[in-house]
């Protein structure tokens, strides 16, 4: 009766070594996966990474005023924010399949 059970652990364990290791894969693949967000009608261009690592900024030159430099960092924390967001929402559909059905607050 016991060994029965003990069994069915060591396939419980091998599933869950498979699916750490799936998880590791899917989380190094998310480096390389990228969100691009624009601010002020594509003026400001910020791309991020899966790792939430800003990859890129890029401003076109019109947007650039001397007189109006707030209007710039605003463009620029606008961007920012929206491709980290984005990046929240690629992780959650990129890693949700391995917490589906799990209650396991925090994970991620």
């Amino acid at each position: 009766m016991v060994r029965g059970g003990m069994g069915n652990m060591g396939n419980m364990m091998k599933k869950m070594q498979k699916m750490q290791k799936e998880m590791a894969k899917a989380q190094e693949e998310l480096k390389d996966k990228t969100v691009e967000a624009t601010a002020g009608g594509g003026m400001v261009t910020v791309i991020a990474n899966g790792h939430k690592e800003i990859m890129e900024v890029i401003i076109k030159e019109d947007v650039v005023d001397p007189e109006d430099v707030e209007m710039l960092q605003d463009l620029v924390l606008a961007a920012t924010n929206e491709a980290l967001k984005q990046v929240d929402e690629m992780v959650n559909a990129s890693m949700g399949k391995f917490t589906q059905g799990m209650n396991m607050p925090g994970l991620f």
